[in-house]
C-alpha cells in the first residue's frame, strides 16, 4: 500500500453500505489534519444528494458534518431528477475548486457511477425527450419493474443482465434510451470505471467479513426504522418524490411496513458493490474487520 502523498490529489473512499465509509472518512480526516492539510468530504452517492431522505440513504449526521464537512449532501429537492451527468457538473465543480484552494477533496460514495462521474470524464448519452421518459415511468408505474425488466432483456439482453429487477432509475434510463433510438450502456467492463482521472487519486476500497457486515446492514435499517425513516418516507412520497428517490432501496419496503424485506435487499445491493468494487483496477481493499476505523485510516496515510 503506498502512502498518501504530501501534495493536493483526491483520495477516493467506496465501499458497500454499512460497512463504515463515513466514520472511515472522519478518521482519515483526522490523520491529514494531524500532517497539515484541510481535508473535505465530497459526497459522491446517488441518493444523498436529495433532501429530505437523510435517513433512509445513511446521509452524514448533523454531528459527521461537524466532525468533517460534506459537500453534496441533500443539495436537490425530492421531486427532482439528477443524473450522472448532472452530478458530474456539480462534482467537478466542488473538487476542483477545493483543489484549487489547497485542500484536499475525500470523495465519498457506494454508487459506482457517481463516483466515476465525480473523478472522470464521462462520455453520456443525450437526455431523451420528457414524453418519452414520461410514457417509460407510466409504464414501469402500471406494469411494475418486473415486466419493464423484462421488456428491456427482449430488447437488450446484455443491458438487462447487468440491472437489477428491482432498480427502477437504471431500467427506466435504458428503456427511455432504446426508445429514443439510442443504445444504452451495458454497464459492464471498463464503461463504469476509468483509471483516467481528472486529478491524480488514490482509491481505496473498504470491505468487512461477511457476517460482520450483514449484522451492521440489519442493525443500521433498525435504527433508522427506530429513528422515523417511514414517516420521512411518506414525507418524500406526499411530496412527490421522483423516480430516482422512490428507486432507493427500503423506499417501498418503508411505505409498505416491510423492514425484513428492506434488510433482504440491502444485503443483496451490499453483495452487488462488493462484487464490482473488487472488479476494479488500482483499488486498495482495506479491511475494517478486526480493528477500528481510527487505526484502518492510519495504515492508510502511513504505510
Amino acid at each position: 500500500m503506498s502512502p498518501i502523498p504530501p501534495d493536493p490529489g483526491v483520495i477516493a473512499v467506496i465501499g458497500p453500505t454499512a460497512v463504515g465509509k463515513t466514520a472511515f472518512a472522519i478518521a482519515l480526516a483526522d490523520e491529514l489534519r494531524a500532517r497539515g492539510e484541510h481535508p473535505v468530504a465530497v459526497s459522491c452517492d446517488a441518493l444523498q444528494v436529495y433532501r429530505g431522505v437523510e435517513l433512509l440513504t445513511g446521509a452524514a449526521s448533523a454531528a459527521e458534518r461537524a466532525a468533517l464537512e460534506h459537500r453534496l449532501l441533500g443539495v436537490l429537492e425530492v421531486s427532482d431528477r439528477c443524473t450522472a451527468g448532472r452530478f458530474a457538473q456539480m462534482a467537478h465543480a466542488e473538487i476542483d475548486a477545493l483543489l484549487a484552494a489547497g485542500r484536499r477533496p475525500i470523495a465519498v460514495g457506494g454508487t459506482g457511477l457517481y463516483l466515476r462521474a465525480a473523478l472522470a470524464d464521462l462520455e453520456l448519452r443525450p437526455a431523451v425527450d420528457e414524453t418519452v421518459r414520461a410514457a417509460v415511468v407510466a409504464e414501469l408505474e402500471h406494469n411494475g419493474p418486473e415486466a419493464a425488466h423484462a421488456r428491456l432483456a427482449a430488447r437488450a439482453p446484455a443491458v438487462a443482465a447487468a440491472i437489477a429487477v428491482t432498480d427502477r432509475q437504471r431500467i427506466t434510463r435504458a428503456l427511455e434510451l432504446l426508445d429514443s433510438g439510442l443504445q444504452p450502456p451495458s454497464g459492464r467492463g471498463g464503461e463504469l470505471w476509468t483509471t483516467a482521472t481528472r486529478h491524480p487519486t488514490r482509491l481505496i476500497g473498504l470491505v468487512r467479513d461477511r457476517d460482520e457486515l450483514h449484522a451492521l446492514i440489519d442493525a443500521r435499517v433498525e435504527a433508522i426504522v427506530a429513528a422515523g425513516a417511514a414517516d420521512e418516507v411518506r414525507r418524500a412520497a406526499a411530496a412527490g418524490a421522483s423516480d430516482s428517490v422512490r428507486s432507493a432501496v427500503g423506499f417501498d419496503e418503508l411505505l409498505a411496513g416491510d423492514v425484513e424485506t428492506f434488510k433482504t435487499r440491502t444485503r443483496r445491493y451490499a453483495r452487488r458493490q462488493l462484487t464490482w468494487m473488487r472488479r476494479l483496477p488500482e483499488i486498495e481493499l482495506v479491511s475494517l474487520s478486526g480493528r477500528g476505523v481510527a487505526e484502518a485510516a492510519r495504515a492508510v496515510v502511513q504505510d
